[in-house]
C-alpha cells in the first residue's frame, strides 16, 4: 500500500504540473457552465430544477476529455525510458499500475468536486423566490449521479490507462481511448436501432451510458450497474498490469 500511495501521488502531483491538464479542467469547466446556464434558462418559470442534469453533460464531455489525461500515463514514460527504470525498481507491477490509476482518479475527482457550485447555485436559486424555481432541489437523484459519474469516470480513466500502456506515442493512445469511449457510450443508440431484440439488449448491457443515464441519473442506485463500472475497472487495470509484466520479461 506504501508503493501505491507513493506512486498516486507524484502522479497527482505531475497533473498540476502539466499544461494539458489544467486546459482539460478548464476545457471541461467551460463546458458545463454553457450547458447549465442553457438548462438554468429553460427551467426558470416553467421546470423544476434538476441538479443531475449537468453531470449527463459532463459524463459526455469526459469522453472526449479523459483520454488527454491518460494518454500520457504509460506512453511518455515509455518514450522517455523512464518505464524501464521504475520497472527495475523493488516495486510490484500491480503497484505501478495501480498507483498511477489512483493518481488520475484523484485529479478527475477534483474536476467533478468543482461541479458542486452547480449544486450551490441551484440551491440558493429554489431558495429565492423570485426566480420561481419549485419545488426545491431533490437532492437524492443528485447524490446518486455523483456516485455514479464518479464510477463512470473510474471506468473510462481505466479504459485510457490500458491504451496508454499499448503504445509508446501518446497522441495514438489518446486517439485509440477516444474511439473505444465513443463506441461505449454510443452503444446504447445502437442498441435503440438495432431490429434484433437480443443482440440489442446484449449491445446495451455494454454501453457506459446505459448503466448511468436509465439509473444514477435518476436516482436510482442499481448493484448490477455498479457491478459493471467496478468490474470494468478491475479488468482494465489486470490487462494493463499483465502488459506491463510483459514489458518487463522482454
Amino acid at each position: 500500500m506504501r508503493n501505491i500511495r507513493i506512486i498516486a501521488r507524484r502522479e497527482l502531483a505531475q497533473y498540476f504540473t502539466s499544461p494539458v491538464a489544467y486546459l482539460v479542467a478548464f476545457a471541461i469547466m467551460e463546458l458545463t457552465a454553457w450547458y447549465f446556464n442553457a438548462d438554468l434558462a429553460q427551467r426558470v418559470g416553467q421546470q423544476p430544477p434538476d441538479g443531475a442534469d449537468v453531470l449527463k453533460a459532463f459524463g459526455f464531455f469526459m469522453v472526449f476529455c479523459t483520454p488527454l489525461l491518460t494518454m500520457r500515463l504509460f506512453a511518455e514514460e515509455a518514450r522517455e525510458g523512464t518505464l524501464e527504470l521504475m520497472l527495475t525498481m523493488p516495486v510490484r507491477d500491480g503497484d505501478i499500475v495501480l498507483g498511477k490509476f489512483l493518481g488520475a482518479w484523484c485529479y478527475y475527482s477534483l474536476i467533478l468536486a468543482l461541479t458542486l457550485v452547480y449544486q450551490a447555485i441551484w440551491l440558493a436559486l429554489t431558495t429565492a423566490s423570485e426566480y420561481q424555481l419549485r419545488p426545491e432541489l431533490d437532492i437524492g437523484p443528485v447524490i446518486s449521479a455523483y456516485i455514479g459519474i464518479w464510477l463512470f469516470g473510474g471506468a473510462t480513466l481505466a479504459i485510457g490507462m490500458l491504451f496508454s500502456a499499448i503504445t509508446e506515442n501518446q497522441i495514438v493512445a489518446g486517439f485509440l481511448s477516444m474511439a473505444a469511449l465513443l463506441i461505449l457510450w454510443a452503444g446504447d443508440l445502437a442498441g435503440l436501432v438495432i431490429p434484433n431484440y437480443d443482440v440489442a439488449q446484449f449491445v446495451r448491457q455494454l454501453s457506459l451510458q446505459a448503466h448511468y443515464s436509465t439509473s444514477f441519473m435518476i436516482g436510482v442506485i442499481r448493484f448490477e450497474d455498479m457491478v459493471f463500472f467496478i468490474g470494468l475497472i478491475v479488468v482494465m487495470v489486470f490487462i494493463t498490469t499483465r502488459l506491463i509484466e510483459s514489458r518487463r520479461w522482454r
